[in-house]
This record gives C-alpha cells, sequence and structure tokens, in this order.
C-alpha cells in the first residue's frame, strides 16, 4: 500500500503565514486602541466636546434585527454616543467622535434614504454591524434600513450619515448645509443652534 508523505510548507508559505497573522494582531491591537482613545483623564473627547450629563452610567447594548440580506460585519459592534457641543445642545456622534447627521429629504417612518449617486460621496451613510453600543442615546430609538445590501443606522426613524467635511472628531462642519442638512439629536430630531 502507497502512502504519501507529507510534504514540507515552502519558507515563502510559512513568511505569508507569519506576516499575516501578525497583520491581524496588529488590527486587533489598532482596533482596541482607538475604542479607548476617545476620552483622556478628565472624561472629554480629544475635541474637547464633553459627554452628555444624562448619559448613563454603564451602556446598553441594542441589538439590531437585520435589515435585510447581506452581512454588515457580524460579531462586531459600533458605538453612537450623545455629545455636548459649544453654544448648547447636544448631538450624536460615533465612535470615533465624528457627529452623525440626517437629511431632511429622507423619511423617517417607514425608514427611507434618498441622498444617493454623487450625494453619498459627499454623505457617507453609516453602515452598523449587528450590535450597537449606546451612550446617552436611547436605545428603542435606533434601528437600521436596507441599503445595498447593508444596513445603514436610522435614530428615531431618520437615517444617518458622516460628512465628509468633517476632519475631526466634534466637528459640526456639515451643520445646516443646503438647508437640509443637521446634526442629529439623540432623540432623532434636527439640531438647531
Amino acid at each position: 500500500m502507497w502512502m504519501a508523505t507529507p510534504k514540507k510548507s515552502s519558507p515563502v508559505i510559512q513568511h505569508r503565514i507569519v506576516l499575516a497573522s501578525a497583520a491581524g494582531l496588529v488590527c486587533a491591537f489598532l482596533l482596541a486602541a482607538c475604542d479607548s482613545s476617545n476620552s483622556d483623564v478628565s472624561g472629554t473627547s480629544a475635541a474637547g466636546v464633553a459627554p452628555v450629563a444624562s448619559a448613563p452610567a454603564t451602556s446598553a447594548s441594542a441589538t439590531l434585527a437585520p435589515a435585510g440580506g447581506g452581512d454588515s460585519g457580524s460579531g462586531q459592534t459600533a458605538t453612537v454616543r450623545a455629545e455636548a457641543v459649544k453654544g448648547g445642545g447636544s448631538v450624536v456622534t460615533d465612535g470615533t467622535g465624528a457627529t452623525l447627521y440626517r437629511y431632511d429629504k429622507d423619511r423617517p417612518n417607514p425608514s427611507r434614504w434618498t441622498c444617493a449617486g454623487a450625494c453619498v460621496k459627499t454623505w457617507i451613510p453609516v453602515i452598523v454591524p449587528d450590535s450597537v453600543r449606546t451612550v446617552g442615546v436611547e436605545k428603542s430609538l435606533l434601528g437600521t434600513v436596507h441599503r445595498d445590501g447593508r444596513k445603514q443606522l436610522t435614530l428615531g426613524g431618520w437615517p444617518l450619515y458622516r460628512y465628509v467635511g468633517d476632519t475631526g472628531a466634534g466637528q459640526l462642519n456639515g451643520q445646516g448645509k443646503d438647508g437640509e442638512w443637521y446634526a442629529v439629536t439623540p432623540s432623532g430630531g434636527k439640531s438647531v443652534f
């Protein structure tokens, strides 16, 4: 009876496996560091925006119901939080501190997005995995709407976006753009400061 002897893997393949494993570990450490680097010792974000005082003492996780086909990154968790802004009021930001916006031409009930084509190059839809962690935002107001096989986050029924003109945490450069784009409040309303 003939038996095949196991082949030794080549040094090139072993080298690629080691590099791929190292790259994966580096990515995991960077992602973990990003989540913990949003706050400094004083409790403010890197942009100097303090969390809203009414934020709950502990974070709540809201598992979002699937909004159609496509996998948006099962096993991952996105974060949305309420943050106070200079000049009064509070807005919702993502885990990196980027302000989230709503579009007056979209519809909240049922959730419908109208920003498409060239619009999404300026206003980037907030695509989320199945799980979203909230801080100071009522988890019952969160939802998703199907968008090209992925899930776009909604708040109070309004689809949410990031503005390309906001290049750092806490910026509000999209506020009031074209009289149709507004930073979203923790209740899903539009900020009017």
